[in-house]
């Protein structure tokens, strides 16, 4: 029996098929119309249906890459169930190259939304009820904000055995549980049945090509856990992801010019110096010290700080498994194929 058509927006995609739908927004002060773009896979065969979404954040841009990588890999040739992708969920920000929408409200916090309520809820609301409900699952890629970057992990929900899964088919190197945020597009969907991983990595407004590589090779791996695409082509993991229930952010002990001394992905000692903070004159300088052992998920890349800025994120771990996670990543991204040219430009 022919599988029936996907239904979208008033159109139909029929099997073994892709297409661009436009799902009407608002316009703009100057009247030019803002979309949310998706873009549809029907496969032939039957099978789950999956969303894929970026730049909820309008500044995420990390995340846009990784899903026009995507739409350019062979493997959805051979696609089964349907896959719906959205590279810029929060065009308003996008456009702006802002984290947040015009109004200053933070997309991720106007969930579940409403027909009738702000330009966020309206956003919200759209993209809930036409897109994510509509799927067995998703990914939602995110990046630090601005003047920071996260290494390559997945965070999800505490105690769901799916977004677990998905997470160890994923291969970050860190795989966080994460309490749900009200407001936020993983605990409304949630609500709902919709389980939603969330990926973390890179910097805003900046590219980052092992992260990239990353979040695109984990989407892929998803897929193939799911049994959406076959697995030739695929690359395992090479290291089991690190589970990590809890993180802190390490802060600034004083005003001045910072030096870090070490990056994301390294594991630290308790006592270990990870930066320094002097004063422009030379005269006084404040460590800042590893209060425990784990590893760096996450740092500030600006070089000024003030008193009490968060500087790095430390997730606390095994030291020796995190060593070996994160070189089971370097190992991998070094041995995975490269696209053509022709593929990334």
């Amino acid at each position: 029996m022919a599988r029936a058509a996907f239904e979208i927006a008033g159109q139909r995609v029929a099997p073994g098929t892709s297409q661009k739908v436009d799902l009407p927004v608002s316009y703009l002060p100057d009247h030019t119309p803002v979309n949310l773009a998706v873009e549809v896979h029907h496969g032939k065969r039957a099978g789950p249906t999956m969303f894929v979404s970026a730049a909820v954040h309008g500044d995420e841009v990390i995340g846009v890459e990784i899903v026009r990588r995507l739409l350019r890999a062979p493997q959805l040739g051979k696609l089964r169930g349907t896959l719906l992708v959205i590279p810029v969920v929060n065009a308003f920000g996008f456009l702006n190259r802002s984290r947040y929408l015009p109004d200053r409200r933070d997309l991720n916090r106007c969930f579940p939304g409403s027909p009738g309520g702000s330009l966020g809820s309206r956003l919200a609301h759209i993209f809930l009820n036409d897109v994510v409900l509509r799927c067995d699952f998703g990914i939602d890629l995110h990046s630090a904000a601005i003047h920071r970057t996260n290494l390559p992990q997945v965070r999800v929900s505490p105690l769901d055995k799916i977004t677990h899964k998905m997470a160890l088919d994923f291969g970050a190197p860190v795989v966080l549980t994460s309490p749900l945020r009200d407001g936020s597009l993983r605990a409304v969907a949630a609500e709902h049945g919709t389980p939603v991983v969330l990926y973390e990595a890179g910097e805003g407004l900046r590219f980052d090509e092992m992260a990239v590589r990353a979040g695109l090779a984990g989407i892929l791996r998803v897929m193939r856990g799911a049994d959406m695409v076959p697995a030739k082509g695929i690359a395992r993991a090479r290291a089991r992801p690190y589970i990590c229930s809890a993180s802190r952010w390490l802060r600034a002990p004083a005003g001045g010019l910072l030096r870090t001394f070490r990056a994301e992905g390294e594991v630290v000692e308790k006592g270990d110096v990870l930066a320094t903070v002097s004063d422009p004159f030379g005269t006084t300088e404040h460590d800042l010290l590893a209060p425990s052992g784990g590893i760096l998920i996450g740092r500030a890349i600006l070089p000024v700080v003030n008193e009490g800025d968060a500087i790095f994120h430390l997730a606390a771990l095994s030291p020796k498994a995190a060593d070996d996670t994160v070189e089971g990543l370097a190992l991998q991204l070094e041995s995975d194929p490269l696209f053509d040219e022709d593929e990334i430009i």
